[in-house]
């Protein structure tokens, strides 16, 4: 099966606090339907020192968000869109935009 999202797409969040965002996928979790998306879904952690001289910490990172809350960015027309599967050349599988039919 192809995937419809894959590391390095440029998606748009649909729901949530981030709602209307785009980010870079930085990785897939394909058995949980997750992904890390660049600048979205980001938290707060308190990290506590763990070794003697170690200092605490505050650091902002990104949370997986759910496949169904991201949909890619077409890069020929520039907008969210759904994935199509088509067969091309040696009859591999291809990612093709629902609108203007270009291959990612």
């Amino acid at each position: 099966m192809l995937a419809r999202i894959k590391k390095n797409d440029m998606v748009v969040v649909l729901s949530g606090k981030d709602k209307g965002k785009q980010g870079l996928v930085l990785a897939v979790d394909v058995k949980n339907q997750k992904a890390v998306v660049k600048d979205v879904a980001i938290v707060t952690r308190h990290t506590k020192p763990t070794r003697a001289g170690q200092k605490g910490s505050i650091e902002k990172k990104e949370s997986p968000v759910h496949l169904s809350k991201v949909m890619p960015l077409c890069t020929a027309c520039k907008k969210p869109c759904r994935i199509k599967v088509k067969l091309g050349d040696a009859r591999a599988k291809m990612r093709v935009c629902h609108h203007c039919n270009e291959a990612f």
